[in-house]
């Protein structure tokens, strides 16, 4: 398939999703911080036990970088325990808090004011934030265009036949950014959509016959 047709194939999966599902407005955060530590307890975690989590760091006054620095390794684990794999978020977490004060004053405007290559490079050479964490990050925090690809997306792209040549992150992350608009907006809602749909209907054993998409799903074509 040309540039153009998947460029085509992809904005007409976009347009099916929205007037199905309306748009999602991501991230559900009062303020970017509250984002990057969304974006880190959200690996392997039902979002409902997020917000627990969240709601648990905010009650504690603990849901900023000197904040979580003052806390012991044990204190942040009990207030993220909600989320799961609550020992290795805290570490997480607090090596967050301490890159953010070593090397930007916690002043997340001098982070996001960098250009998205070096911004994802500064990142991801944080302890245990890897590339959609760090795509979440820059996508719903700094406001910046990347495509995150979580296994959601990789499912659906999958399924409906558009899987790139590589089963790389970059690979998926390409299939996007190289055949869609550059487009802050459009990235945050198709990969909200895009998760709305596996949730509902694109689940590991899925509900086709209920799916906006089966018209132009390959899976949807095999198993009928």
């Amino acid at each position: 398939m040309d540039n153009q047709s998947v460029s085509k194939a992809l904005l007409n999966i976009y347009h099916r999703l929205m007037a199905r599902y309306e748009p999602q407005y991501w991230w559900p955060a009062e303020e970017p911080f509250e984002i990057i530590v969304g974006a880190i307890l959200t690996q392997s975690a039902a979002w409902r036990n997020v917000e627990k989590a969240i709601t648990n760091l905010k009650a504690a006054r603990a849901l900023s970088p000197e904040a979580l620095r003052c806390l012991s390794l044990s204190e942040v684990a009990a207030l993220i325990h909600p989320c799961g794999y609550y020992n290795a978020k805290a570490l997480k977490l607090k090596s967050l808090a301490s890159w953010l004060g070593k090397y930007y004053d916690d002043n997340l405007n001098k982070l996001f004011i960098c250009n998205t290559d070096h911004l994802r490079r500064q990142l991801l050479s944080i302890y245990g934030i890897g590339q959609e964490t760090t795509d979440s990050i820059i996508l719903y925090a700094a406001h910046k265009p990347v495509f995150v690809i979580d296994a959601y997306t990789r499912r659906i792209i999958n399924r409906i036949g558009l899987a790139p040549a590589s089963n790389s992150y970059i690979a998926y992350q390409a299939l996007f950014m190289d055949n869609l608009p550059t487009d802050t907006e459009l990235f945050n809602e198709y990969h909200a959509l895009l998760v709305c749909l596996a949730k509902d209907v694109c689940r590991n054993r899925p509900l086709c016959q209920q799916c906006g998409l089966n018209s132009i799903c390959h899976f949807y074509e095999m198993v009928e």
